[in-house]
């Protein structure tokens, strides 16, 4: 299965390491206390969009890309994404 809902029905599974808060912090400016939970939040948005290239998924909602590990759910880093107007 190499479709969207891979991801989202691992959600659970969604993890970070302390380097990834810092980064994911870093390059968005996220305050919320718990960082993952967060992401996870993200990724089951309904306009959330998830495509997998490569070994990592990305997901892209309300201006935020996340980059995940497809195969241990770690989510590596995430990014601002600049309006494409």
């Amino acid at each position: 299965m190499c479709d969207k809902m891979e991801l989202t029905d691992n959600a659970d599974k969604l993890h970070t390491t302390e380097a990834g808060v810092v980064r994911i912090r870093k390059n968005t400016g996220i305050t919320d206390a718990d960082i993952v939970e967060y992401c996870r939040k993200l990724v089951l948005r309904p306009d959330c969009g998830i495509y997998r290239k490569g070994k990592n998924w990305y997901c892209e909602s309300k201006g935020i890309r996340l980059t995940i590990n497809a195969r241990s759910f770690t989510v590596i880093t995430a990014h601002t994404m600049k309006n494409q107007d």
